[in-house]
């Protein structure tokens, strides 16, 4: 598959498919395809990882978009000013991004729930976000402009709450409270770091 990120507060990824070559999207994602697109809604991993993906802020449905008697374009918009990258997802390269963050992927990539307990309820991101794993390329959709870490083993960075878009499923998410008591009331940074 080949595809192209356009636009510029809006983006859109346009997809090039081959005959018979798939994608799974959320509900509403498509802006538009050629007429050989088929559509078909599906609950993809049946009622366990339909109810999954709603508790995880997307649809209890998904939509499989596959390219029918030759190849195929497509393309998805994001549904917020920001920017879309593309991920490529493998055993070992799995991503947990924020909630809303799955735009479309190759049929072969997975949706799943990602349970934060404790650092979710207090660090900005909710204790439910998703995780996308499987194999093949997927398409996340983030607000705001993207800022890129690369951790190294051991290493930190300290994360205002709520500004962390995704991670490597190889990390780890911790809260930690803001020291001091005038700096938890007065210094406009809330409670918690993550």
């Amino acid at each position: 598959m080949k595809y192209e990120i356009k636009g510029g507060e809006l983006p859109v990824v346009v997809c090039f498919m081959d005959a018979g070559e798939a994608m799974i999207t959320e509900k509403g994602s498509m802006s538009w395809m050629s007429p050989n697109m088929k559509m078909e809604t599906t609950s993809n991993g049946g009622v366990g990882k339909a109810l999954g993906r709603m508790f995880a802020g997307e649809a209890i449905f998904q939509n499989r978009y596959t390219a029918e008697g030759g190849p195929g374009m497509i393309a998805f918009a994001s549904s917020f000013p920001g920017q879309i990258r593309p991920w490529e997802i493998a055993p070992g390269k799995e991503i947990v991004v924020q909630k809303a963050g799955f735009l479309a992927a190759q049929e072969s990539v997975e949706l799943s729930i990602f349970f934060q307990l404790g650092s979710g309820l207090f660090g900005g991101e909710g204790f439910i976000m998703q995780k996308i794993s499987g194999h093949g390329l997927a398409f996340l959709e983030f607000d705001g402009s993207v800022i890129e870490y690369v951790l190294q083993p051991g290493q930190q960075i300290v994360v205002d709450t709520g500004y962390l878009a995704a991670m490597e499923a190889t990390c780890n998410m911790e809260i930690r409270t803001v020291p001091g008591i005038k700096n938890m009331m007065f210094g406009g940074e809330g409670l918690f770091n993550t």
